[in-house]
């Protein structure tokens, strides 16, 4: 299996309490953490997964959805190859508010940067206020990736990383100069990530 030398960059965006931090947590330890801590800015979070028998690690940002921290969104959206905007299907509002998140992608994000629609608490289906045809249709008109998960019981959560893995993948693949934009990305990531104490 061949390795790849840097990870991808993908934020987590959307409302408080839509389950960003569990959605993350689910995926890179693959655990269920009920009522996790608020996000405090933003927290890390990464898992190498293997696409086409070459080893894709993911770093994920997980930002926090309270608007003291809005003015911090610009900085951790900028570079990402992937943005991931999570709503609550049982949350009108938290859909509602995709397109404010759409706009900072588009100001502040990469070129190619791969948008995912992700209505999340599929596990509270009877309680749904979102139809799933309303925001897939949303998705599919505007070329985002859509997906509907449950951070609580693990529904969709694997699959969707993986689907976003695969196009970076592919996209890296296929774009001679994304690999330059990668190792660009990574010094400027390392400047913002937290330096890892020893002992």
């Amino acid at each position: 299996m061949t390795l790849t030398s840097n990870p991808h960059k993908i934020v987590l965006l959307g409302e408080t309490g839509v389950g960003k931090t569990t959605l993350a947590l689910r995926f890179s330890e693959g655990e269920n953490y009920n009522n996790p801590e608020p996000t405090i800015a933003v927290a890390f979070h990464s898992k190498t997964i293997e696409i086409t028998g070459e080893s894709v690690k993911l770093q994920l940002w997980d930002t926090a959805g309270q608007e003291m921290y809005r003015s911090l969104i610009p900085m951790y959206i900028r570079n990402a190859e992937a943005a991931v905007i999570v709503y609550d299907i049982t949350n009108l509002d938290s859909f509602n508010k995709i397109e404010t998140w759409i706009e900072d992608i588009v100001s502040f994000a990469s070129r190619n940067v791969i948008i995912c629609i992700v209505g999340n608490k599929f596990d509270l289906n009877d309680a749904r206020n979102v139809q799933n045809d309303i925001a897939h249709n949303f998705a599919l008109q505007n070329n985002y990736i859509f997906f509907e998960t449950s951070a609580r019981t693990g529904v969709g959560v694997d699959s969707l990383f993986i689907e976003i893995a695969k196009q970076l993948h592919s996209l890296a693949k296929k774009d001679p100069h994304s690999q330059e934009e990668i190792n660009d990305n990574q010094k400027i990531n390392e400047l913002v990530l937290p330096k890892k104490k020893c002992c």
